[in-house]
């Protein structure tokens, strides 16, 4: 039989991990990115507050440029080519082969993350000192 705790706590830690929101995979170009490298990574950089790209979330000194420090490999997006959606993450002039591997960063779900393993870590050590006290008091 399976305690109450044991049961409330695990179906806890489940709800936590299920409301982590899910982040997209593309842009479709008709609201703000969720992060500067998002943005990036689709070509886009320098972002002027009233733009549908823009988010103020994006624009942290709030001079109303948003992502305007790119990285190094920046590659601009072919603004003649829109549609077919440059810029993705595919392979570059520059990076032929597709062997470079992607900037990594937080993003808005980090702190969710977080939070579901840090109440897996919890709920765990919870178990390991229930089971600790149940075969002492045996």
């Amino acid at each position: 039989m399976i305690p109450f705790r044991t049961t409330a706590a695990a179906l806890f830690a489940a709800a936590v991990l299920a409301a982590v929101p899910a982040t997209a995979v593309a842009h479709d170009g008709s609201h703000p990115f969720e992060n500067c490298t998002e943005a990036y990574d689709n070509g886009y950089r320098d972002i002027p507050k009233g733009d549908e790209h823009y988010g103020e979330h994006l624009d942290r000194d709030d001079d109303g440029v948003g992502c305007d420090q790119p990285p190094s490999g920046f590659v601009p997006r072919d603004e003649s080519d829109d549609d077919a959606g440059a810029g993705a993450g595919g392979a570059t002039e520059e990076n032929a082969d597709g062997t470079d591997l992607a900037e990594t960063g937080g993003s808005d779900t980090t702190p969710y993350i977080a939070a579901g393993g840090a109440a897996v870590v919890l709920l765990g050590g919870g178990l390991m000192i229930a089971a600790r006290k149940r075969r002492e008091n045996r």
